[in-house]
């Protein structure tokens, strides 16, 4: 995995992480830093949510990041989950 230097922080730590999602068979859509409360977001095609929930927890057990995980959807599921029934009763009803 590539090793940041002084010269190229952002670009090095860019490319570890493209090298920790592609380990697990993923790849980076995109990569940012930002100014807040969250110093970078990565939008990452993972083969699935395990693989994901591990990444987290082994990035985040290291103790020098916290990680936030949003599940993103595509308008075509949002059309399947639309298609869906779901029984439900609201609190009271």
């Amino acid at each position: 995995m590539a090793t940041p230097n002084e010269q190229e922080v952002g670009t090095a730590r860019r490319a570890y992480v493209e090298d920790l999602v592609a380990g697990m068979g993923g790849s980076i859509e995109a990569f940012y830093f930002a100014f807040g409360d969250n110093d970078a977001y990565v939008i990452a095609e993972m083969p699935d949510a395990t693989d994901v929930a591990a990444a987290s927890l082994g990035v985040g057990a290291s103790g020098a990041v916290s990680i936030r995980t949003v599940v993103l959807l595509t308008p075509e599921q949002i059309d399947e989950a639309a298609k869906k029934a779901v029984a439900y009763r609201p609190p009271g009803a």
